[in-house]
């Protein structure tokens, strides 16, 4: 039986550590066959998704009526919240809505925030594109 030292292990395992880095790498390739319609649901979900809204989302009305004083409202709420709000225009009179959120729940969750500056705010049902 033949005694090992610690000259004999260093040794092998310094020869088993260049003969490991000796190996190079395989390359390969990948090949992906992607369905036809996903080009197709993209583009869709791209239009969909223009200005940031994709059908029935839910939005919190501040005031209809003319359009100086929807500037006011909309100034005094960006001033004091941060969701994102815009004023939308229906003949003759303009809105202010608040918010683009994915259910009511959010939407609820917002409009008691926002009801305590704004009262008389509320959500509109949201309309089927």
């Amino acid at each position: 039986m033949r005694k090992l030292n610690l000259k004999s292990i260093l040794s092998a395992c310094i020869f088993t550590g260049i003969s490991i880095t000796g190996i190079q790498a395989q390359e390969g390739s990948v090949n992906l066959n992607q369905d036809q319609r996903i080009e197709t649901l993209l583009e869709l979900k791209a239009e969909m998704t223009k200005d940031n809204e994709i059908g029935d989302r839910y939005k919190i009305q501040l005031f209809y009526g003319d359009n100086g004083k929807a500037n006011e409202v909309i100034k005094e709420y960006r001033s004091k919240y941060s969701y994102p709000s815009l004023i939308a225009y229906e003949a003759p009179n303009y809105k202010v809505w608040v918010g683009n959120f994915r259910n009511r729940l959010e939407a609820d969750r917002a409009l008691l925030e926002i009801k305590e500056t704004f009262p008389s705010a509320f959500i509109p049902k949201p309309r089927r594109r």
